[in-house]
């Protein structure tokens, strides 16, 4: 049986070892996250299309081919076809032979890396035996951020944002309505504020204005409402738990910076099912694209809100219900006499 001497001297030694032990395991998983993806950057059934005549195209197909696993390859009649599978987002770019040659038709909105990226692999091969290839940029990124650098770094401030919106509502003890109120007001806040400053002020993105503030608003809710739902039914830990997720898995894993095929399997789209990921893609489509494919990141989105609203409702109901059935304090008696 520990003695009153000894027991006091275990728990810093616990702390000490949690501490040795804890902070590599959450270094090598950080390193894991950030460094793998990236050093394993390469296409991975990435949609192309290849546009014109089944005779002229094959030996194109043959040759997109030898690199197993690396192209999902799409067919189109012709040119026309394959632009608008560009501007849908159905395809990242398309080979179109012409009778003058191939031309290699991108969108470096859709991801500069990419468009590069096709530009080595897909013209230079095709063209091997040829005249050069013509390359057309059909969906252009702005020309004050051309290699989409702005759009990449704008990931991490709206998870912050949702972070410290949601750990604010938890911290200053809001519940029920009020909370969910503070969240939504706050998501309604930065949504015109980064349009204002990626749109108007920085001209980085050029699409509708109100559909930008609408992405970036909801980009926020989802990450703000996680934190203080998950927060609402287990205690502040849901702060770290939600917080780590996003950090450490929504960011490397979003693709923000090439393209989801572009991470190892199945990074790529456990990316796209996390806040971060999905709410670059929306960006994309709607500063871009006019709204194409925005649909599935959009009820991402929605969805990683609606159910932390939901947590935050039920949180605070629980509780409620927790503190009606505590027996009241009993009064103090009068002393007799």
């Amino acid at each position: 049986m520990p003695t009153a001497s000894t027991t006091p001297t275990r728990a810093p030694a616990r702390r000490l070892i949690a501490v040795i032990v804890l902070v590599p395991l959450l270094a090598t998983l950080a390193l894991w996250a950030f460094a793998w993806p990236a050093a394993r950057t390469a296409p991975h059934d990435l949609p192309l299309g290849v546009a014109g005549p089944a005779t002229a195209t094959a030996q194109v197909e043959r040759q997109l081919e030898r690199h197993e696993g690396a192209f999902e390859i799409h067919h189109y009649a012709d040119a026309a076809a394959a632009r608008d599978a560009i501007e849908d987002r159905t395809v990242y770019g398309a080979v179109v032979v012409t009778p003058r040659g191939p031309e290699l038709l991108t969108a470096s909105a859709a991801s500069p890396l990419v468009a590069q990226l096709l530009q080595r692999a897909v013209a230079e091969r095709a063209s091997h035996a040829g005249p050069p290839v013509r390359t057309v940029d059909v969906v252009a990124a702005s020309p004050k951020d051309p290699r989409g650098a702005a759009l990449t770094a704008s990931v991490l401030p709206l998870a912050l944002a949702g972070m410290a919106a949601g750990a604010a509502v938890t911290l200053l003890g809001l519940r029920g309505v009020r909370a969910v109120a503070a969240l939504l007001g706050a998501a309604a806040l930065v949504g015109p504020a980064g349009a204002a400053v990626a749109d108007s002020w920085l001209g980085v993105i050029n699409g509708d204005w109100w559909a930008e503030a609408a992405a970036f608003g909801l980009s926020t809710l989802a990450v703000s409402a996680a934190v203080a739902g998950l927060s609402a039914l287990v205690g502040p830990a849901g702060i770290g738990i939600v917080s780590g997720l996003v950090m450490l898995l929504g960011n490397p894993f979003s693709g923000a910076s090439s393209a989801p095929q572009m991470l190892p399997r199945p990074v790529g789209t456990i990316g796209q099912w996390l806040p971060p990921g999905a709410g670059t893609t929306l960006l994309r489509s709607v500063s871009f694209f006019d709204g194409a494919a925005a649909t599935a990141p959009a009820l991402t989105l929605a969805w990683w809100a609606v159910l932390g609203l939901g947590a935050v409702l039920l949180g605070s109901a629980l509780g409620a219900r927790v503190r009606g059935a505590e027996p009241a304090p009993e009064p103090a008696l009068a002393p007799v006499g």
